[in-house]
């Protein structure tokens, strides 16, 4: 445990697993005091994962305290590829980073940070991904006392919780006509919507995975989404979630058997859809499983005064239909002085990939029309 100070704060570094479990209660309070915390801040969902997916010996959590008061924390670990880094806890499956910074000694616990962050990253470039505008962690960017680089990250989108009609009526005039035709014929369906108590979770989440494989069988499933680290962790965080109130699992039935199954994940701010499966027989029913997701939850988040529903990472084109507002979220690089060097080398790194893939996004369309065009050839 290494320490620095602030004024009347304390900074600490914790390495050990068995505290970090220990902090829960004090986590949660902290959770709550900090008003851009995002679901993906709960203690359930980072210590869920930390049990999935940590490594020995990587566990690098910056705590500021006020007393015996847990007033500041950075969640990070470390990796040593490409080159040694600090990166967020959650790692690719988790959509939103920041520092956690309780709002009464905001003024005091940013700058304690940063000093603890420093002095932590001492042998290390820190990498923090999928930072959401206007997160704590911004003014950890501002008053960072080494180098530092701002790059984009993931693109996200996000509707106002509106009652559902005010968000049908921002679509044009023929997309909002086929969204109250698909209703109907969904609510002629006869689904019915139940939310599941926290015992119930284990087999509820080995439902939905089993029906998210098959919606998306043949068409690129995520292969994470099938390995059993993430059942593992997705059932534990869930399972904590519910309890708390920071989540719940809301299943779809038709004549008993669930059908569609759906993840959201909860803070002050927002209601995130995490993650859904889907039966495709409902496709024969006329069910349009993303339109009823969406009613449902923005029902949900009006009527527990969340101003946010958010579809989280990606800039699918059905999110579109709904015109909802873009959020890009922000890549912050931190390094010492002594590492400025390196941080430059990393940045290059991330910056030549994302120009890569780019390209490859950009050249995929037109390989796949000279594909379609050779083929009409040979037809002929």
């Amino acid at each position: 445990m290494s320490e620095g100070s602030t004024e009347a704060l304390t900074a600490t570094l914790c390495r050990d697993p068995r505290q970090f479990a220990s902090l829960e209660e004090q986590w949660n309070r902290l959770v709550r005091a900090c008003p851009t915390a995002t679901p993906f801040q709960s203690h359930a969902w980072l210590h869920s994962w930390w049990l999935s997916y940590g490594r020995d010996g990587r566990l690098r959590i910056v705590l500021v305290r006020r007393g015996g008061e847990l007033v500041g924390a950075a969640p990070l670990m470390l990796v040593h590829r490409p080159l040694p880094l600090l990166v967020p806890l959650g790692g690719g499956i988790t959509d939103y980073f920041d520092v956690l910074v309780d709002r009464e000694h905001a003024g005091q616990v940013v700058p304690a940070l940063a000093h603890g962050l420093h002095r932590a990253a001492r042998g290390a470039v820190v990498d923090l991904r999928e930072v959401r505008p206007g997160a704590a962690a911004e003014e950890l960017y501002r008053l960072w006392p080494g180098v530092r680089s701002r790059l984009t990250d993931s693109t996200c989108m996000e509707l106002p919780a509106l009652p559902f009609d005010e968000l049908v009526k921002r679509m044009p005039t023929g997309g909002a006509q086929r969204v109250r035709a698909k209703l109907r014929k969904t609510d002629a369906a006869g689904l019915e919507e139940r939310e599941v108590t926290e015992h119930e979770v284990p087999r509820a989440v080995r439902t939905l995975l089993r029906l998210h494989e098959k919606q998306w069988r043949g068409r690129g499933v995520t292969p994470e989404h099938l390995k059993p680290r993430f059942a593992e962790h997705l059932t534990r965080a869930t399972r904590r979630m519910v309890r708390n109130g920071d989540g719940r699992l809301t299943e779809f039935r038709l004549d008993g058997k669930v059908v569609a199954a759906n993840v959201t994940l909860l803070s002050a701010g927002l209601s995130g859809g995490y993650l859904y499966g889907a039966d495709p027989e409902l496709r024969s029913k006329k069910v349009d499983v993303a339109t009823l997701l969406l009613r449902y939850e923005a029902g949900r988040a009006l009527a527990e005064g969340r101003p946010v529903v958010s579809f989280l990472r990606g800039n699918e084109p059905y999110k579109n239909h709904w015109r909802p507002e873009t959020v890009v979220n922000q890549r912050f690089l931190l390094a010492t002085a002594a590492l400025a060097p390196l941080l430059r080398l990393h940045e290059s790194q991330v910056t030549g990939r994302e120009r890569a893939v780019s390209a490859l996004r950009e050249a995929l369309p037109a390989a796949r029309d000279w594909r379609a065009r050779l083929n009409e050839l040979r037809v002929r």
